[in-house]
């Protein structure tokens, strides 16, 4: 949504409550509304506009209902719809809710919300393998069209949901970013097959790289003695040990399963989140070095190197590789979401 469809939110803030925004950015959702951070002429509001039709209970409605709000904006703004948004009589494709879901986390729906067994591995999405009118579905849209039913709410949402709404404390930021440690030591470990494999190193260039950036964090968060200061909660330990157990068995396809999750979450809803707690705790530079990606230039331009980049991948790969590596995907934002449950019962024992 705040990648593909930022035209599409500012259509949303101006029809339902700030008809002179001049930028809206949507930060979270839940089964009865859609919320957007909105800026005019008076500065930053919080926008909550119900769903035409509610509750939502599965992911793929979100999509139905944000393409409502659309439509209603622009009759009540005498705008023209495009075609583009006019419902499926089926599942649905791409744009809405991939990429940019708020939490920033988890491949293109940012590294959000799977189910809390980060071994559930779940059956195979029916339309991963269905083919459009004019030929098969790109890889990088099996993916992400594969891993919906992982993305739906679960009590450790919560805890990124308080952090994306500013109501987090700096240490739920400080316990967050101390995770992060652990899951990116392991995973640019592994990457570094990636970049040691001509027909995938432009998937990791040195610019992706995140661990140097994320001490950098942790020096500014907890002093010099960070490395003793930290620990992982139980999730993140067995994510770490998964990542180095698919780097062990030299399974490329699998690495960037967990590749994918990350940086793609990383390069969209992380931005948002980097706004928020810099504006929140008051963070310039260090404190939210992790999110900055200056170096690696226009991030929609790699976004889509990225997204190229899976489907040849993909397109090198059997029938059954593609499953496997679709079901690794889905442990990858299983385990996700098992972090945001252990830093909840983490903060709920302090």
């Amino acid at each position: 949504m705040n990648d593909d469809h930022v035209d599409d939110s500012l259509l949303i803030a101006k029809a339902f409550g700030y008809p002179e925004a001049t930028a809206s950015t949507m930060v979270g959702l839940d089964e009865h509304a859609g919320m957007w951070r909105v800026t005019d002429a008076q500065g930053e509001h919080d926008l909550r506009v119900e769903w035409p039709t509610s509750p939502i209970t599965e992911r793929p409605q979100v999509r139905r209902q944000v393409v409502e709000l659309y439509k209603a904006a622009c009759a009540k703004l005498g705008v023209p719809a495009r075609d583009e948004h006019q419902p499926s009589g089926g599942h649905e494709h791409g744009g809405h809710g991939h990429g940019e879901h708020p939490h920033g986390h988890g491949g293109e729906h940012p590294h959000g919300h799977g189910g809390a067994n980060p071994h559930a591995h779940g059956g195979a999405n029916p339309h991963a393998a269905e083919p459009e009118s004019d030929g098969p579905k790109p890889f990088s849209r099996v993916i992400r069209e594969s891993s919906w039913s992982d993305h739906s709410d679960s009590e450790g949402a919560n805890f990124m949901e308080d952090i994306m709404r500013g109501v987090a404390t700096k240490q739920d930021y400080i316990d967050l970013v101390a995770q992060h440690f652990f899951m990116y030591e392991a995973l640019e470990e592994a990457a570094q097959q990636l970049s040691a494999d001509p027909a995938h190193a432009a998937l990791h260039p040195a610019a992706l790289v995140r661990l140097g950036t994320l001490e950098v964090d942790l020096e500014h968060l907890l002093g010099a003695n960070w490395r003793d200061e930290i620990r992982p909660v139980p999730a993140s330990a067995e994510y770490a040990a998964r990542i180095r157990e698919v780097a062990a068995e030299g399974w490329l396809a699998g690495i960037v399963a967990h590749h994918y999750t990350r940086y793609l979450g990383d390069l969209s809803g992380g931005q948002i989140i980097a706004k928020r707690v810099a504006r929140q705790h008051g963070f310039d530079g260090a404190g939210i070095e992790f999110y900055n990606f200056e170096a690696l230039g226009d991030l929609k331009a790699f976004k889509e190197t990225y997204r190229d980049g899976l489907d040849s991948l993909g397109a090198s790969l059997s029938a059954d590789e593609q499953q496997r590596m679709i079901e690794e995907v889905r442990v990858a934002y299983a385990f996700n979401t098992a972090v945001f449950v252990d830093l909840a019962k983490q903060k709920a024992a302090a």
